[in-house]
């Protein structure tokens, strides 16, 4: 049989291809793509081109302007901070959350539990900008009472500095103490060794008192051994109740502040109070002012404004990595699992550290990843809005400006439609290279 066939020259017939659905008719392929057509058009090509036509018109609509809207975008202030911001977001968001992502994707290939980390990691993708806006908003609140952020940075300060306990109080009516300057008071005359001083205080609250502060104590005179005295909270005053600077009882002392002998503008003898008020100061002290330092009144550490004019970008910027840097780590990690082995094994065997494994095999492997991780957050960071919008606030969202906040603004808080299209335009034009080198890379990377 088979040399039947090829005695007579016949080739058999190859298996006829299956036709497309749409066949070969490209007007079935264009039927088909019309409703994609029509909401491309209707959704991205009619608005990018209305933007651009209304970029050239005045603010009615119905005249032209010319280049007056293009030339605002480099002479406005706002719309210049706006495009100062975006540079620092369009240069640190991406550059740190990659590089936190090929952090965390190398390090969890050696735990245990790195499936949970990764987990934990990713969640915040999870959340919407809004509801990470609210967020943040309340972590870098003022208020450590409130605020995560300055509870933390807080308690650290307060470790290595120690707040006063009195930071409001001050002398009274009458007092024998007076103003200093700088925050500061000192006694009215000097003193002398055997005296007993009394320094009266007011303006702390009893609640705010420290909690190991005790009854306070009259001053016990010690005839020319040495001061004694007694610092205390004089609650009474002005209440007709107990006697103006007269240690009462229920009278709490000032445990803890600090008294200074000063003779001649030099200090001569220093002590500090025991829990129910009472010093003493040697008889080296004689003649001498007693003054209480500004230290003792000073406020108490707040923490930073995390949200004022300075530190607005940043703190929103670290808000952005918090949530997309799982997002590149996942990305990473899926780059992570496709490089060969053996060419980590052979570094190893050669001789080559941890260190150097990672930075010369690991990061070369993973470069395409990285580069397409970090372009993709370079589009998504030019148009950044939620997260400014929504935790900056009023006092200090001139200054977290960014070009699409600036957009909606001009847009519709300031009633500027072409100001607003020609930064949409200006977002276009920073976008569409980033894209385009992206997509070039995803087409090569398909090629491989």
């Amino acid at each position: 049989m088979a040399s039947d066939t090829a005695g007579s020259g016949k080739v058999p017939a190859a298996p006829r291809p299956r036709r497309s659905v749409t066949g070969t008719r490209p007007s079935v392929a264009a039927l088909f793509l019309l409703p994609a057509l029509l909401l491309l058009g209707a959704l991205v090509l009619y608005p990018i081109g209305y933007s651009v036509v209304r970029s050239f018109s005045d603010q009615s609509g119905n005249g032209f302007a010319g280049l007056d809207n293009y030339q605002a975008l480099f002479t406005d202030r706002g719309i210049r901070t706006a495009l100062k911001n975006n540079i620092l977001w369009v240069v640190f968001a991406p550059t740190v959350a990659t590089a936190l992502g090929l952090v965390f994707a190398v390090l969890t290939e050696r735990v245990r539990w790195g499936t949970a980390f990764k987990l934990a990691v990713f969640m915040p993708m999870a959340i919407s900008m809004l509801a990470a806006g609210i967020i943040f908003r309340l972590v870098y609140d003022q208020d450590p009472d409130k605020g995560v952020a300055n509870a933390m940075w807080v308690g650290v300060h307060d470790t290595f500095a120690a707040s006063s306990a009195f930071p409001k109080a001050h002398p009274g009516r009458r007092s024998p103490l007076r103003p200093a300057g700088g925050g500061a008071f000192v006694t009215k005359e000097p003193v002398h060794a055997g005296d007993a001083v009394v320094l009266p205080l007011v303006g702390v609250a009893p609640d705010l008192m420290p909690e190991g502060a005790k009854d306070a104590a009259p001053p016990k005179p010690e005839p020319g051994r040495a001061i004694t005295g007694t610092a205390w909270q004089d609650f009474t005053r002005g209440k007709g109740v107990g006697r103006l600077n007269g240690v009462d009882a229920g009278e709490l002392g000032y445990g803890g502040m600090r008294i200074e002998a000063v003779r001649g503008g030099r200090v001569v003898a220093s002590t500090t109070a025991a829990d129910d008020g009472t010093f003493t100061l040697p008889a080296s002290a004689d003649g001498a002012l007693l003054r209480l330092p500004a230290d003792n009144f000073k406020e108490a550490y707040a923490g930073l404004n995390w949200l004022g004019p300075s530190l607005v970008t940043p703190a929103i910027i670290a808000a952005y990595i918090w949530m997309w840097a799982g997002f590149a780590m996942v990305l990473i990690a899926a780059g992570l699992a496709g490089i060969p082995r053996e060419l980590q094994e052979a570094a190893r065997v050669d001789g080559a550290t941890e260190w150097q494994v990672f930075r010369r095999v690991t990061v070369p492997l993973l470069a395409p990843v990285l580069a397409v991780v970090t372009v993709t957050l370079m589009i998504n960071v030019l148009k950044i809005f939620d997260l400014v919008f929504i935790i900056a606030p009023g006092s200090s969202q001139d200054d977290a400006n960014v070009l699409a906040l600036e957009l909606y603004r001009k847009g519709f808080s300031e009633d500027q439609p072409g100001i607003a299209s020609a930064i949409a335009v200006f977002l276009l034009l920073l976008v569409v290279p980033v894209m385009w080198f992206n997509i070039r890379r995803l087409r090569r990377e398909v090629r491989r």
